[in-house]
C-alpha cells in the first residue's frame, strides 16, 4: 500500500516558517536532513498518526525564490470546528485571509509567510491540524483518476461535482481515516496551469524501493528519476499533469 507520506513545499526563510507552523499549528520538528547546498525539514503535530503524513519544508542555501504558479493548490489540515479554529489563528496573529463566512461555513483558508494556502477543514478523526489533503489541479480529469487509481491502486472514496467544477478524493485503498488523501481539482473551462516551483511534491511510502519502482514501470509510469539516480534511496515520478510523486521507503 503507497500510503502518502509527505508533501513538500519550498520556504525562503527557513526559520520563519518553521516557527509559524509551530506557533499557529502547534507542529514539531520530526526530523531534519543538513545537506551541503539545502535543508530539509519535516513537521507534524505530536499526536500524528502512524499512517499521518507530515510536512516537508525545503530550504536551499543560496536564497533563490520561488513562484508558486497555480497547478498546485493548498494542503489542508483538520480542526473539529472551523469557527473555532479560524478565531484561534486570527487570535494568534495570522492574516485574515478567506474566513468561514466567505467559503459558506464549512471551510476557510489561511497562508503561511511563502504564500503556500492551507484549507481548514471540519473532521471527526485525526490529530488537531494534521493533514487531511493535498489539493492538485488537473486538466484531464479521467486521465488523471486513471493514472492514481492504476498506477498507486489508489480509490477515489469522495467526489463533488459542481456547475464549473469537480473535485475527486483518492487515497489508497484500506488505508486508515486518518491518512492524507489527494484532492484532484478539474475546472470545466480546460484552462490549462503553472507548476512554479514553491510547491515541491506529495511522497508515497512503501517496504521495498525497488520493488515499488518495478511495478510501476510495469503500469506505465513516467521513468523520471529512478532509485540509482537517487543513490537508492529514493525515487521519483511524475503524474500527467507533471506533479512529481517521489517514493520512499517506511
Amino acid at each position: 500500500m503507497l500510503t502518502l507520506d509527505h508533501t513538500m513545499m519550498r520556504v525562503e526563510d527557513l526559520e520563519a516558517s518553521i516557527e509559524w507552523y509551530q506557533t499557529h499549528l502547534d507542529y514539531e520538528e520530526k526530523s531534519r536532513w543538513e545537506a551541503d547546498t539545502f535543508t530539509n525539514v519535516f513537521l507534524g503535530p505530536e499526536d500524528v498518526h502512524d499512517e499521518g503524513a507530515l510536512l516537508e519544508l525545503t530550504y536551499n542555501h543560496d536564497g533563490r525564490a520561488y513562484t508558486m504558479g497555480d497547478s498546485w493548490g493548498h494542503i489542508a489540515v483538520r480542526v473539529e470546528d472551523v469557527y473555532d479554529a479560524y478565531e484561534e489563528l486570527m487570535d494568534d496573529g495570522v492574516e485574515d485571509y478567506r474566513d468561514p463566512d466567505s467559503c459558506g461555513g464549512s471551510y476557510a483558508f489561511v497562508t503561511d509567510p511563502d504564500g503556500h494556502e492551507i484549507e481548514i477543514v471540519e473532521r471527526d478523526h485525526g490529530a488537531k491540524w494534521s493533514l487531511d489533503h493535498t489539493m492538485l489541479r488537473v486538466e484531464d480529469a479521467d486521465e488523471a483518476i486513471g493514472w492514481y487509481t492504476r498506477k498507486l491502486d489508489y480509490e477515489m472514496f469522495r467526489r463533488s461535482e459542481h456547475d464549473s467544477f469537480a473535485l475527486y478524493f483518492l487515497k489508497p485503498r484500506d488505508a486508515a481515516d486518518e491518512a492524507m488523501s489527494v484532492e484532484l481539482t478539474y475546472n470545466y473551462d480546460g484552462r490549462s496551469y503553472e507548476l512554479g516551483d514553491a510547491w515541491g511534491h506529495v511522497a508515497v511510502s512503501t517496504d521495498d524501493l525497488h520493488e515499488t519502482w518495478d511495478e510501476l514501470l510495469t503500469r506505465g509510469a513516467e521513468d523520471y528519476r529512478d532509485p540509482e539516480s537517487c543513490d537508492d534511496r529514493y525515487a521519483f515520478t511524475k503524474d500527467p499533469d507533471g506533479h512529481e510523486i517521489e517514493i520512499v521507503t517506511n
